[in-house]
């Protein structure tokens, strides 16, 4: 029997939907999550495989927008939040190149040692 029949509207049965996923997400386990997740993305992937530029131009620009319009509603506090993490994600990048050129260097030194 279809849902209109029992007398639910679309907007009640897609509420109901989304409340029987919220609580599947509670109970399921890690691994659950985890393929979940996978299988999200997948399909994320694969439509973006499928997308034109035409889709692809029009998806970033609403992205942007989107963007533009949680900063424009953003506190003071809250956009001194968002750039002091800011800085720190590219104070952690940096400090990775330069240990991993550390390392290369260092590693390059003793095998010419090594050499001798």
């Amino acid at each position: 029997m279809s849902k209109r029949k029992r007398g639910i509207t679309g907007d009640a049965a897609s509420k109901r939907e989304a409340i029987r996923k919220c609580e599947r997400r509670v109970v399921e386990t890690e691994e659950e999550r985890s393929r979940r997740l996978s299988n999200m993305a997948q399909r994320s992937q694969q439509r973006r495989v499928e997308e034109t530029e035409e889709q692809r131009n029009s998806r970033l620009v609403v992205m942007g927008q989107r963007s533009q319009q949680r900063r424009a509603e953003e506190t003071e506090e809250q956009r001194n939040s968002r750039l002091s993490a800011m800085l720190q994600h590219a104070r952690d990048v940096m400090k990775d190149m330069l240990l991993k050129d550390k390392i290369t260097i260092r590693y390059k030194l003793f095998m010419q040692l090594e050499l001798f």
